[in-house]
């Protein structure tokens, strides 16, 4: 097996790379466990590397046998460049697939009830509403709550009385002017893979 665009992406080496895939080296070969070029330039953080193998046809969803695409792999070595530039490619290939391949995050953030209450159309309701008592689970439609009572924001912009998703919901009018209030008004944002990630001081390229 000629695994030589491999080896080149290994070592970072551009002008053999771009040689033999000129020559009609697969772009996307892949070794013995399946990753590809653009793999492994991806988990060396080689930003130039990574470009040249896009520009030349390299898949950005190709997954060896660990089924982590290139992003993946970049994010999970904090390669902060790559990892920015394959979210943009991978949303200009095929936006569908790249939203499937990075799922909704479970979040939820903790507010008092006045907070939320600014909001002009907020009201309140009790959805899929389960409290305990005596040990026994019984259905609760009323009793307003107290302004500094702490409800929580989920990702999708519903509330809950608890911290658990779709439990004890006490709004899920969910619209554009409810998420923007949230966002600026609540300084409410779902953290994302770069927010989270712990940069990696070795970037290259």
């Amino acid at each position: 097996m000629d695994l030589a665009l491999i080896e080149a992406a290994r070592e970072g080496n551009q002008a053999t790379a771009e040689k033999l895939i000129d020559s009609g080296a697969d772009v996307n070969q892949g070794d013995e466990q399946g990753w590809t070029p653009l793999n492994f330039a991806a988990g060396r953080g080689d930003l130039a590397m990574v470009k040249l193998l896009i520009k030349k046809g390299a898949d950005p969803f190709k997954v060896g046998r660990d089924n982590r695409t290139p992003y993946i792999i970049a994010l999970a070595a904090g390669r902060v460049d790559v990892v920015k530039y394959l979210r943009e490619v991978e949303d200009a290939h095929d936006p569908e697939k790249a939203k499937s391949l990075r799922p909704e995050r479970r979040y939820c953030k903790a507010y008092h009830l006045k907070d939320l209450k600014q909001y002009p159309a907020w009201s309140e309701s009790r959805i899929n509403w389960k409290e305990k008592k005596d040990g026994k689970e019984a259905d609760q439609s009323d009793g307003a709550f107290t302004d500094d009572k702490i409800v929580f924001i989920h990702q999708d912009f519903t509330v809950t009385e608890s911290m658990w998703h779709n439990e004890n919901v006490i709004y899920n009018q969910v619209d554009e002017p409810w998420r923007e209030f949230c966002s600026n008004s609540l300084a409410f944002k779902v953290p994302t893979d770069l927010d989270l990630m712990v940069p990696n001081s070795t970037q290259e390229g």
